[in-house]
Order: C-alpha cells, then sequence, then structure tokens
C-alpha cells in the first residue's frame, strides 16, 4: 500500500502527535513585523521540547494547560506539546475582561500556563506559568519525546464559548473526536499537503485552530497571521502564494473593501476560499468570485461543540449549489428538529463534546441521551439533500407577532448595488415588542430613504429597517464576527426607546 504523508494519522491516539512523514522548509510561516519561516524538524523538535520542559514542572496526567497570548508559532507549538505530553490544553481568548478569565482559570483548574508577556497581569498569580517573550528559550527541554498514552475519549483540549449573554461555557474536545475530524478534512482534500494554508482568526477560536491542526498534521505549509488587518490578510495572501484561504465572511468582507491593497496583489494563486463560522450572502460570493478568480468558493460548517466538520460533496456526485453548506458527510448524523426540510440543525459526531464543563444542566439542554447535538443553527434541505445556513435561532426576535432572522433582512439589504456589508438588530419598542434597526457599510451614494424603499419593496414590511446608520465598517468580536452586542448597544444609544 502507498504510504501517503499522513498515513501516521490512523495509528497516532495523540492529538499532539502530529508530525508528518514528509518534512519541508516551510512548514510555518509566521506573519509579523518581519515574517518567520519554520521547517518541520524546528517546528516539532520544538513541540517535543515543550512537552519534555513540562514534565520538570511536577504536573498530574490530565492537568490543564492554559494559553494566553496573541497569535504566534510558539503558541502552536506549546498547544501540541501539551497535548503531546498527556496534558489538556486551555487555549483562552485574550480580549475577555480581567475578571472572566479568573473566572475561567479557576472553573477549568488551570494548573499551568503560557503567558504572552503584554497579558502577564491577566493571568493569576496562584497559577505558575512561563513568559513566552522572556522565558521561553528556558523553558524549552530539547530532545526526542514519546507521546503519552491516551484513550480517544480523554480530553485533549477545552475552548470556551464566547459568552455574549453570560459567563463563557467550556467545552472539553477529545484526543479521538479532533483526529476523526483531522482525518475526515484530509479524506476529502485529496492532495492537501501541497497547499499552502492561510488562517488570520485569533487561535482560541476552532476555525483557526482547527485549520493549524489539518495543516500541519498533513505536511503542507501554514502561514498563521499575528493579528487579523485587511489590507495585510491581502498581502500575505499574495507575497506567500498561498493557496487555500480560510476566513470568516467578515475577513473577506472587510478585505474586499481593500481597493488600493487588491491593487498590487496577485491572488491568483488561490485555488480554494473557505469561509465559515457565519453566513453569508450572494453579492459577498459574488465579490469574492471576481477578486479570487482561480478558486473554488467552499462554504464550510462546524461549531466547537460538535466538531468542525459536518458538510461536504454529494455522495452521487451532484454539485454543490453555490450558497450551500453540503451534504452530510459519512459518519455524521443529521436530523432537522421537528422534522421536515426546515428548522433548528441537530448533529451527532464523533468529535461532540461529552457536555459542558461543570454545567450539566445546560449540557442537557443542547446534547441528549444519545449524543445527538442541538446547534441553534437554523437552515435549509433542499430535495437532494444539500443543507443551506439560514440564521441563528438565537438571533431572532419578534416585531408586531412577526418573527424576524436578522441574517435574511441583511441578505436582502445587501442586494441593493450600493451596499457593501450590513447588519440588522433589534431595539426595543413598546407597541411592537422590538424593531430592527441597520447598520450599512455603502459601497456608493446611497440614502437612508433609498435603502428602505428599496427594504419594502423587496421584503415584508414588517422586517424593513425603522432606522439605518452608517458606518465605515463593521465593528468585530474576537472570532472576527460582526460584533452584534456592541451594534446593539450603539442602537440602543442613539435611540433608546423613541424608535418608531
Amino acid at each position: 500500500m502507498r504510504v501517503t504523508p499522513t498515513s501516521y494519522l490512523t495509528r497516532t491516539r495523540n492529538l499532539g502527535d502530529l508530525r508528518p512523514a514528509r518534512p519541508r522548509p516551510d512548514a510555518l510561516i509566521e506573519v509579523a513585523e518581519a515574517d518567520r519561516i519554520l521547517s518541520t524538524a524546528t517546528f516539532f523538535d520544538t513541540v517535543d521540547a515543550v512537552a519534555r520542559g513540562l514534565g520538570r514542572h511536577g504536573l498530574k496526567p490530565g492537568a490543564r494547560v492554559a494559553i494566553l497570548s496573541a497569535n504566534r508559532w510558539e503558541y502552536l507549538a506549546a498547544f501540541l506539546g501539551i497535548m503531546k505530553a498527556g496534558y489538556v490544553a486551555v487555549p483562552l481568548n485574550q480580549k475577555l475582561a480581567r475578571d472572566t478569565l479568573t473566572w475561567i482559570f479557576s472553573d477549568s483548574e488551570v494548573a499551568f500556563a503560557f503567558v504572552e508577556a503584554q497579558f502577564a497581569d491577566m493571568c493569576p498569580t496562584t497559577v505558575p506559568s512561563i513568559d513566552l517573550d522572556r522565558d521561553w528559550a528556558d523553558f524549552l527541554d530539547p530532545g526526542p519525546f514519546t507521546a503519552a498514552q491516551v484513550t480517544e475519549a480523554d480530553d485533549a483540549l477545552i475552548l470556551y464559548t464566547s459568552g455574549s449573554t453570560s459567563r463563557p461555557k467550556g467545552v472539553p474536545l477529545s484526543h479521538g473526536g479532533h483526529l476523526w475530524a483531522i482525518r475526515t478534512r484530509l479524506e476529502g482534500s485529496p492532495g492537501y499537503e501541497e497547499q499552502r494554508v492561510i488562517a488570520a482568526a485569533p487561535l482560541y477560536h476552532m476555525n483557526a485552530l482547527f485549520t493549524a491542526l489539518v495543516a500541519l498534521a498533513a505536511g503542507a505549509s501554514f502561514v498563521l497571521m499575528n493579528a487579523f488587518s485587511a489590507a495585510g490578510f491581502v498581502a500575505a495572501i499574495s507575497r506567500h502564494r498561498v493557496s487555500l484561504v480560510t476566513s470568516v465572511p467578515t475577513m473577506i468582507a472587510l478585505a474586499l473593501r481593500e481597493t488600493e491593497a487588491l491593487a498590487s496583489a496577485d491572488l491568483s494563486c488561490v485555488k480554494v476560499l473557505g469561509m465559515g463560522s457565519a453566513p453569508t450572502t450572494e453579492k459577498l460570493l459574488e465579490d469574492a468570485r471576481a477578486a479570487f478568480p482561480n478558486a473554488r468558493i467552499n462554504l464550510g460548517y462546524g461549531t466547537t461543540e460538535s466538531g468542525p466538520c459536518a458538510f461536504g460533496a454529494h455522495p452521487d456526485g451532484l454539485p454543490k449549489p453555490p450558497a450551500a453548506l453540503g451534504y452530510p458527510l459519512a459518519g455524521v448524523d443529521v436530523r432537522i428538529a421537528g422534522g421536515g426540510d426546515d428548522g433548528i440543525l441537530e448533529l451527532r459526531t464523533p468529535a461532540v463534546t461529552r457536555g459542558y464543563l461543570n454545567l450539566p444542566q445546560k449540557t442537557a439542554e443542547v446534547i441528549d441521551a444519545e449524543g445527538w447535538y442541538s446547534t441553534g443553527d437554523l437552515v435549509h434541505r433542499d430535495e437532494n439533500g444539500f443543507y443551506f445556513f439560514v440564521g441563528r435561532h438565537d438571533n431572532m426576535f419578534t416585531c408586531g407577532g412577526e418573527n424576524i432572522y436578522p441574517e435574511n433582512v441583511e441578505q436582502m439589504i445587501e442586494a441593493h448595488p450600493m451596499v457593501r456589508q450590513s447588519c440588522v438588530v433589534p431595539v426595543p419598542d413598546d407597541l411592537k415588542g422590538f424593531k430592527p434597526v441597520a447598520f450599512v457599510v455603502r459601497s456608493g451614494d446611497v440614502s437612508e430613504d433609498e435603502l428602505k424603499r428599496f427594504a419594502l419593496a423587496n421584503g415584508p414590511a414588517y422586517q424593513h429597517p425603522r432606522q439605518i446608520f452608517f458606518l465605515e465598517k463593521l465593528p468585530l468580536a474576537g472570532t472576527n464576527k460582526v460584533d452584534r452586542k456592541a451594534l446593539q448597544r450603539l442602537a440602543m444609544a442613539e435611540l433608546g426607546e423613541a424608535v418608531s
């Protein structure tokens, strides 16, 4: 049987043990003030040195080890080294408030932490830690390391959900579940080891973290941006001849506004443009096709709780509609709550979490006894079995007894040729309960009245925005999605209860 660069994935049981068979000089490229290129040997030898270094700190098997840092190559080396040594990695959002981070350290019982210098004061003094800027070289213990023995069900990492309306929830994810997801992604992507892949989203988020794992496991070349900037993203894709782009739709929308960067960039190298973690629109897809002329656009789907793989190609070879997520993958059970072709998506995959950390009641609300996870995402299934993302159920609000899904209104507004991007949020109203307000980024000259008339002509009257605010750009949350909560607060500050 032919040995491929990823054959080892059928044998390994430890998610930290991902050194591919075929070395390359550009396994990891860090895009920063000065780009840094690491070979397969340099990077994975460092992973071993992290695992050995942790062994000197008296940690018990299964101990939780946090990472509090912006994107950098040491982040990934620490992440893999933690798991390879038999500990549980806890990537943390450094943008959270100090008291929230303090609570997470306690909730996950962190026993040790890797902390970037600029965030040192966010780490509790009771938690032993090393400074990634000052202590990294002294911490490492060079030499080979044999991966710790773990079972498929053992926790490999804990990711914390965003917690926009409450405290973040810890989501434990297993070695076996994530290795299944990596194998599944690579089995559906022949030749992945030849790709050069970029990620600019934060590594505490599933989108970027899983992209990194897949690229490193495959032996592809992985380009990691320290932080997302639209112009920098375009420049990095061109400079490093990236062939596979992963992103959330907002990142692409922002990149497409950078006319100067686009004019000086050559994006013909991109063969696959992946977007996930948020809904997209037909207009954005059309604009993206123009900017990335040789790219196949792939809309991905995954959740922190159920894993990053759910949909793929149709088993009968039917072409995927442009806006479709795809057809359920082998090994993934999919259903729509209540039956029918429209409703809340429920999934059962080998990667589903065992339940929220220390929250049995919250777990029972979304994961049943048979392992089905209720995603809270609204989907539509067509006659060929393809699934389409409609919106978040928890984004829905009621206006005068009518259900409004903001994503539907946004797609309608963005169909206007002078609109580049929009976000619709609810504001309280004494008569209607809530009314929709829109924030719009224009691509040309259009007035509020013109957009209101357009909305009334192209959708039901109850969902037209009662007021429209124009912004130069929409604010982003830590995961590079549009920050709906921030816009809702802005709308409330502007309008209070007086919107008519």
